[in-house]
């Protein structure tokens, strides 16, 4: 991914680890990059994640540190499981089998969290009733 954007390996860690921000115009570039819009990167975002902190300004924590929301939330993007799944996922050079590969991921969480909301349901109607 670095030399697809002109990064080397350290320029990408410390994006991965928070501790180098994400300007909007890179940001753009691993969208591009990805094949996906930029809305993608903050589908699921914490609603919290910018409350009580400045919008601007240096010397703030990156996401992902101690006391971020992002790092209270275990947010799945910053773990190294995910990241070797993207790697794996963008060797795939036929488009048809990566495609297909990704929307049978988006069913089989689709179905995990459906189950796992059920359950919750049943517990709780089992509790109430």
């Amino acid at each position: 991914m670095g030399d697809a954007v002109g990064l080397t390996f350290q320029q990408i860690q410390k994006y991965e680890r928070g501790s180098n921000r994400i300007g909007s115009s890179r940001l753009y570039e691993f969208a591009k990059l990805l094949d996906v819009p930029v809305s993608y990167f903050f589908d699921e975002m914490p609603s919290n994640a910018l409350s009580g902190r400045p919008m601007s300004g240096r010397g703030r924590k990156g996401f992902g540190e101690a006391g971020t929301p992002f790092e209270q939330e275990k947010d799945p993007l910053v773990k190294r499981e995910t990241l070797e799944l993207m790697r794996a996922y963008h060797k795939i050079r036929e488009n048809r089998v990566r495609k297909r590969i990704f929307e049978m991921i988006k069913a089989v969480g689709a179905a995990s969290h459906a189950d796992a909301l059920g359950g919750s349901k049943q517990r709780r109607s089992a509790k109430g009733g």
